[in-house]
């Protein structure tokens, strides 16, 4: 009775605030039974998907788990933006990035209001679950990383929930759970298997720079200088990795420190523009709100910790 309650719970929890769902988007949730068949076989019961999906272009997805989750989640974004709180840390999900969600913590994740993202989720467990998430983060804290984005990699995905949507016997699961862990290890181990791609990183030393810069209002010539490269081969190269120009980036991660001080400080409006390189208080509330839909005033009120 304790399994088909939990199994009844998830299923409400996923379906929690998804409203009528999203057009296009494709969710299972295995059954109690299954579940526990996957967590004896010998081949799965090292790391094994409960629930797996994709919401595209989910606006007003927005799930909050004040205990957490028994299982592992894993948020890959490959459209729009959304929003990661794990305990009192907030993380920015963009295009071409992923989360995994530790078990057991407490968590708050929602679809951007402007910008809704398309994301491809799973929840899994198993016996070797702790070790690949520890692969995950084990050099710092868990947050987002972002990634090349690989059309095999989602056609992988697709295939794990075509196979359980078409199928639930014991080797089409045992096969939807070796690609899900092949898929998984992908983004894991995406340095490792991908090193030519991270051999001279000037995207990801250019995001370092403007993340230690935030006071500053840089120019795309600035950024370029650098990095010693050209405006023109700076901007391809930048875009082409994180999907954004070098100047929106900059700007998000500016908003994105914004909404950290907004939710954890009391610094009044105008001190948080002025840190951040706005020396208009009024000019950076309009950027705001462009972004994240709402006033800063608006997203304090109904974010701020009481």
């Amino acid at each position: 009775m304790e399994e088909i309650s939990g199994y009844m719970e998830e299923i409400a929890g996923l379906e929690k605030k998804v409203k009528e769902g999203f057009i296009g988007q494709r969710m299972i949730v295995l059954p109690p039974n299954l579940k526990s068949a996957v967590s004896k076989n010998s081949l799965t019961k090292g790391l094994h998907l409960t629930a797996i999906g994709f919401y595209p272009h989910a606006a007003f997805h927005d799930r909050e788990r004040k205990k957490g989750s028994q299982q592992y989640i894993l948020l890959y974004c490959v459209e729009g933006r959304g929003s990661i709180s794990l305990g009192n840390k907030k993380h920015e999900l963009t295009p071409n990035s992923f989360i995994i969600i530790p078990k057991n913590i407490p968590h708050h994740y929602y679809s951007s209001l402007t910008d809704p993202w398309s994301i491809y989720w799973s929840h899994f467990t198993g016996e070797n679950a702790d070790a690949i998430y520890n692969r995950y983060s084990y050099t710092k804290e868990p947050g987002v990383e972002p990634i090349p984005y690989d059309e095999n990699q989602v056609n992988l995905f697709n295939q794990v929930i075509t196979l359980l949507e078409n199928s639930f016997g014991e080797k089409d699961i045992e096969i939807a759970n070796f690609n899900f862990l092949h898929f998984l290890t992908s983004l894991v181990y995406h340095k490792e298997v991908n090193p030519s791609a991270y051999a001279t990183d000037a995207v990801s030393n250019s995001i370092n720079y403007m993340k230690e810069h935030l006071a500053h209002s840089l120019t795309i010539k600035e950024l370029a200088l650098e990095q010693n490269l050209s405006v023109s081969y700076y901007s391809e190269l930048f875009k082409k990795k994180s999907g954004y120009s070098p100047i929106q980036y900059f700007i998000q991660l500016k908003i994105q420190k914004s909404c950290q001080y907004l939710y954890f400080t009391n610094k009044s409006i105008k001190q948080i523009s002025l840190e951040l390189g706005f020396e208009d208080p009024f000019y950076f509330s309009r950027i705001f709100k462009k972004t994240m839909g709402l006033s800063p005033a608006k997203y304090r009120s109904m974010h701020k910790k009481h």
